[in-house]
């Protein structure tokens, strides 16, 4: 979104802000209309991409599941065969096939839409029951004393779980050992006798963990995830207690004589009602005895133990055995393979391309793999340590312990093109070839164009490297000599006209196309007048190509003596390599690559000519201007001159988004010597606003002194900027902020409100019941104590400087936690504020949502705390008009986090960074931890924004100020 939109979106919503008035579709539209407008309909009308259909089942999730609609759905549909007339084979072919993408994608997102339900759903059952427990332990605090007639309304769990499941499942701590709740229903006292006319545990009651196995295990599975990895039996005993009553547990916490008491397989309904009942039994004879005793409520503790009849797990597959580690690898190898299965192809894209990352995780591999119905196409990137072990898992047959021999193995044409040269990891992480790993299922493994597929066994004679070295030797000496009785082959480059102008083979002849699928025009032209028995070899980088133009010559062109290079440019090169190093090189130049090399320079040949200046070189690069990203032959003066772009427009935008080199100010200059020279867009933009009042800057002074680390979490001026002049433009000055910090957007937002208090004539203090109020939430008791100093100087002596020189007094003493449960401060006698300290501020915005708590809704809620919960604030605060009102914002922050989104919405992360060397030091080891939890909430923060901006209940503006602004406006 350009500049000018973000603008006038932002002026749209600050005026619904201020109004509250909804507006109609046209008026929205009219707003964001491109002015090619036009052009855009006309090319949606000719690309005709047909909608995904799904049936009146699979529209309901309750009725369907990921695993049926994958198991049950064509790989696409399309609403319309192409058209296979001669004419329009190709145009409707490609059509056809971008349809049929299109539709793959729609079906895959469909899965993972209701893959999202279903995790929602587990999510809001947490969250019920995480309520309903905090309830009954607030109705339990109702009733200091229990007694037999006052039954504690849940039991206490302790789960233990022995050495060899901690070992096997690498559990940590709190999964090791750890405590639980369960609910106590009411009915379980009816179920304490049992009579010979029981016919055993209803619907209702297999809710409860008390009551069934089955919903005891989904408990502790929720508490203990590894245990569902893992096959184990389940017992029961009750705790040993000290003389205080307080549970007491071994040290290892699985030793059964350290309970101190028998203990109780757990088999049935009946057995888990036992057990529960003789651990109220036991709780009630404990209090009879005890009158004063810690025990709050009924104990149970259950042991987890490995099954000793469980079938062991299977051995790992011959390739991993004896395996280095890839971490350690100290080189990468480039390779590249493609195979045709025949016999139909591969039936199911998606499940083999999900076996696919399954079996090359443990390779730690990297690269691009495309999977469709007519076979696989891979460009990688392997560790050289494990590359033989790579080799095997992709070419044993079934009886020698492989798994891919029915997509890949023989079907492989020419086994695996390896790279001669193995890349040193430093110079790989530098520049990486690859990211990820991304295995992606599409129509076709090449695009093609063809509207009808081939058979791409049928596709001539596959000549072996130096086979086709001798030829092109002959074909040299023949045209040298100038006899024009021996017939010379028809040499094609089967290659796109980019890939050409660097590199080709001597005599060969390119098809200059811009897209592959543009070839089948190109042939019919070239070869038009050409004998059918004439002798035609072909070539490409990896082979690919080839075997379709060799298909299409054959086939459809009817030509009889046609030949491809067996494995492409790349087979080539290492052929003779490795087994005719002295002879001369056939191929001149650069062999492009499609990695992030670019290209691999096979002689000092330089072919292309630059796309800017006219020079010689062998260089292709993209442009660096991302909305243009054009493939260009670019020397280096010209790459540097003009920052890797193309022309002086993309130069310009890319220095406009980014640095602006200084101007030199001359004597005949009109601006005057003492304006400043600004060197970012960043800076000229600070320079030309209204500057913040001292107080906020003396904020991040102190924050920068008392708590160094969080420095960077402090909004900044310009945020805070905006902030202040949002909140002014509400009609109530209302603002709810969850995460207070050291105060900075607080003390921005209270200063809003009493702006949007003075200009409606308030006269009072506001309050949570009424007027110009900040509520801030936060459970740090630090950063609280420093906060509310800060809001204390602001309500005494403003914002000024000598409210600045109150602050500065803080940055020199000790730091005094927060010790109270809230405190509330008035500015200007017209904005009041609270700041509240909170365990849980999630729970908290949904009690306050859903209780009667005499709260007014508010026009803004500022979020920046949970990062891993955002898209839940969301959800209540849309949800409900009593916290936020219709027509009002969230503002969300962080959103880009750190730039690290655009990683995650690519290729995602390089799995690769991740390896350390054994010997890590310690600053090391935590720069690698910050670095994994940097990269995990960076995926939880894109998922985000990806799910909020396809919520229909809200509009969304990202900003990119600072680290990323999302405005989100309640519909």
């Amino acid at each position: 979104m350009s500049l000018t939109k973000q603008l006038i979106l932002m002026l749209k919503m600050s005026f619904l802000l201020a109004s509250h008035v909804v507006p109609v579709m046209a008026r929205r539209s009219f707003l964001l209309v491109s002015t090619s407008s036009a052009a855009t309909c006309e090319r949606v009308h000719h690309r005709r991409i047909s909608a995904f259909i799904f049936d009146k089942q699979r529209h309901d999730p309750s009725k369907s599941s990921s695993a049926s609609l994958l198991k049950h759905q064509p790989l696409y549909v399309a609403s319309k065969q192409p058209d296979t007339s001669s004419s329009s084979s190709s145009s409707s072919g490609a059509a056809y096939h971008a349809s049929a993408n299109q539709q793959i994608v729609a079906r895959r997102n469909e899965i993972n839409r209701q893959k999202r339900q279903v995790r929602q759903k587990a999510l809001d059952k947490d969250r019920e029951r995480n309520m309903k427990l905090r309830n009954l332990f607030h109705e339990e605090t109702q009733h200091q004393h229990p007694s037999s007639s006052n039954v504690s309304p849940m039991f206490a769990v302790k789960v233990v779980t022995c050495p060899t499941l901690r070992s096997e499942l690498k559990m940590n701590g709190r999964e090791k050992r750890g405590r639980m709740f369960v609910e106590r229903p009411s009915i379980f006292t009816s179920k304490q006798n049992y009579d010979d006319d029981n016919d055993g545990t209803s619907d209702d009651e297999n809710e409860y963990a008390c009551m069934s196995l089955k919903a005891l295990k989904q408990t502790i599975h929720e508490f203990f995830r590894r245990l569902k990895k893992s096959t184990y039996i389940l017992s029961a005993s009750l705790p040993i207690l000290d003389e205080d009553g307080n549970v007491l547990m071994s040290e290892e916490g699985d030793d059964a004589s350290m309970m101190g008491t028998m203990m109780w397989s757990l088999e049935t309904d009946e057995d888990v009602q036992n057990a529960f009942l003789q651990a109220e039994q036991f709780f009630q004879r404990h209090q009879e005895d005890n009158e004063a005793t810690s025990m709050k409520r009924p104990t149970l503790v259950i042991h987890v133990t490995k099954d000793p009849d469980a079938p062991p797990p299977p051995p790992p597959p011959p390739y991993l055995k004896d395996m280095s580690d890839p971490l350690t690898s100290p080189t990468m190898t480039m390779l590249s393979f493609y195979a045709f299965p025949p016999d139909g192809g591969i039936s199911d894209p998606e499940s083999t391309a999900d076996q696919l990352k399954r079996l090359w995780r443990p390779f730690r591999a990297l690269g691009r793999v495309y999977v469709a119905n007519e076979g696989i196409n891979a460009q990688m990137s392997v560790p050289t340590n494990v590359l033989s072990n790579f080799l095997q898992c992709c070419t044993l047959t079934p009886d020698e312990g492989g798994m891919l021999s029915h997509v890949l193995g023989t079907y492989m044409e020419n086994g695996i093109n390896i790279d001669p040269i193995p890349i040193d990891m430093t110079e790989f992480r530098a520049n990486p070839a690859f990211k990820n790993l991304n295995i992606r299922v599409r129509s076709q493994i090449v695009a093609d164009g063809l509207a009808t597929p081939l058979d791409w066994q049928s596709a001539g004679y596959d000549m072996p490297p130096l086979e086709w070295h001798q030829k092109l030797k002959e074909a040299r000496e023949i045209q040298e000599r100038g006899d024009d009785a021996a017939p010379l082959p028809i040499v094609l480059d089967c290659r796109n006209d980019y890939e050409t102008q660097v590199g080709k083979f001597e005599l060969a002849v390119p098809l200059d196309t811009d897209n592959f699928r543009d070839s089948w025009d190109v042939l019919k032209d070239r070869l038009k007048d050409v004998p059918k028995d004439a002798p035609i070899m072909t070539y490409c980088t990896g082979g690919i190509r080839c075997v379709k133009v060799n298909a299409y010559l054959t086939q459809e062109m009817g030509m009889t003596n046609v030949s491809r290079l067996a494995g492409g440019i790349i087979s080539y090169d290492r052929t003779l390599n490795e087994q005719a190093p002295a002879e001369e090189s056939m191929f001149k130049g650069v062999n492009y690559v499609f990695d992030g090399r670019m290209g691999r320079r096979i002689t000092d040949d330089q072919l292309g000519t630059c796309y800017t200046c006219g020079r010689k070189t062998h260089l292709v690069s993209n442009c660096n201007n991302e909305s243009c990203h054009r493939r260009m032959v670019q020397c280096e003066y010209c790459s540097d001159s003009f920052f890797g772009t193309c022309s002086e427009g993309c130069k310009g935008r890319v220095v406009n988004a980014g640095m602006i080199p200084k101007r030199k100010v001359e004597a005949n200059d009109v601006v005057e010597q003492s304006e400043e020279v600004y060197t970012t867009l960043d800076a000229y933009s600070a320079g030309h606003s209204t500057p913040s009042s001292s107080l906020f800057r003396q904020i991040e002074l102190n924050t920068a002194a008392l708590l160094p680390s969080g420095a960077h979490m402090v909004s900044g001026s310009m945020q805070g900027s905006l902030l202040r002049l949002l909140a002014s433009q509400t009609t109530s000055g209302r603002i709810l902020e969850i995460g207070t910090f050291t105060g900075y957007a607080t003390a921005c937002f209270l200063e809003g409100a009493a702006l949007a208090g003075e200009l409606r004539g308030t006269q009072d203090s506001g309050s949570r019941e009424f007027g110009p109020f900040v509520l801030s939430l936060e459970r740090d008791r630090r950063a609280l104590g420093i906060a509310s100093t800060h809001l204390k100087v602001m309500s005494e002596l403003g914002v000024g400087e000598d409210a600045a020189q109150e602050a500065r007094k803080l940055s020199s003493g000790p730091i005094i936690d927060f010790e109270h449960d809230s405190i509330s401060f008035s500015y200007k006698g017209i904005a009041g504020c609270e700041l509240l300290r909170v365990n849980d501020a999630l729970a908290t915005v949904e009690e306050m949502a859903s209780s009667d708590m005499k709260l007014s809704p508010f026009d803004i809620v500022f979020v920046d705390a949970d990062k891993t919960r955002l898209m839940e604030y969301v959800d209540v605060l849309v949800k409900s008009d009593r916290l936020l009102k219709k027509g009002g914002l969230i503002l969300v922050d962080n959103v880009l986090w750190k730039g690290l989104v655009l990683n995650a919405n690519n290729d995602g992360f390089d799995s690769s960074d991740e390896s350390t060397p054994k010997t890590e030091s310690n600053e090391e080891k935590e720069l690698l931890k910050k670095n994994r939890r940097a990269r995990k909430l960076a995926m939880n923060m894109h998922a985000f924004n990806r799910e909020v901006v396809n919520d229909e209940r809200v509009e969304v503006l990202m900003m990119p100020i600072r680290d990323g602004l999302s405005l989100i406006r309640k519909r």
